[in-house]
């Protein structure tokens, strides 16, 4: 595409249009078609909960069907993908560990290595879903879960991504990110999902002081008025914050069993914070 600008230097003149256009001639020229065609796969495979099989991906990238099983298939051998027993593809582990990676400011520490065998603990303790995320530019993303084992328990899903703003895991991620950090991520205009939904920024900027101070966050309702929430922080050795861990539960569960939630999470993110290990010296 190319971008006509005006030149600064001459007002009403057009000295920008051989620069974008040779800029846009070189990007072009430096591309790898494969993995274009690979990004193309996965971005289909992140708007497709249920996953896809070969089929749908022909379909909708008209590709050639060996194409579309190459890429799977080298993606497979990477852990980029998974097959499940009904042979759709869905987004595989390895993206997970990348995504925490960088949520980590490039880190070598595996949050989610380090995070699942106490994800899993706090789950059948507590008998409800349990979820580690991050940041991920104006969204949250799910990197890590652990079913409930309750007859009513909510489910998760690793790589979903919800807004930031609405709901426990969200806001606590934005109450420790730096303030221009925070800024660009609330530059969206802040959608109402339900009747508890923060939609103005001053109120959720006072929100997000709260949390801060109190070290733990609370969804009342906020993204689906039948679920609540309550996160705590996951932090590192340098004391920087890395993840939330929160435990979704369904509205009208009794005050006794609320805090014990609470409490169970809270404790659960100090564990995970205190196993994280400390930078390596040379």
């Amino acid at each position: 595409m190319i971008v006509i600008e005006p030149c600064e230097s001459q007002p009403g003149g057009w000295g920008h249009l051989t620069a974008r256009t040779n800029s846009a001639d070189a990007a072009l020229k430096h591309r790898i078609p494969v993995i274009d065609r690979m990004m193309e796969v996965l971005g289909q495979l992140e708007h497709r909960e249920g996953g896809a099989t070969i089929r749908d991906l022909v379909s909708a990238l008209e590709l050639p069907r060996t194409t579309i099983y190459r890429i799977l298939n080298t993606l497979q051998l990477h852990d980029m993908v998974r097959r499940d027993e009904t042979g759709a593809y869905q987004l595989g582990s390895r993206l997970m560990a990348l995504a925490a990676h960088v949520a980590t400011g490039g880190s070598q520490i595996d949050v989610v290595a380090i995070a699942q065998p106490l994800l899993d603990r706090l789950s059948s303790e507590l008998g409800e879903a349990c979820k580690l995320s991050v940041m991920d530019g104006d969204a949250t993303l799910v990197i890590a879960t652990s079913p409930g084992r309750r007859e009513y328990a909510l489910s998760v899903a690793p790589g979903q991504r919800l807004p930031c703003h609405a709901g426990a895991a969200g806001k606590l991620l934005l109450a420790h990110l730096d303030e221009p950090a925070r800024q660009a991520a609330l530059a969206r205009p802040l959608i109402g999902y339900t009747a508890k939904t923060l939609t103005d920024p001053r109120r959720l900027l006072a929100e997000l002081a709260r949390i801060r101070r109190q070290g733990w966050s609370q969804d009342k309702g906020e993204g689906l008025p039948s679920v609540l929430a309550y996160a705590a922080p996951v932090f590192d050795t340098r004391n920087h914050m890395v993840a939330a861990l929160s435990v979704p539960f369904l509205a009208g569960t009794e005050a006794g069993r609320m805090e014990g939630i609470r409490l169970a999470a809270i404790a659960a993110a100090q564990a995970i914070s205190a196993a994280i290990p400390g930078p390596v010296t040379r």
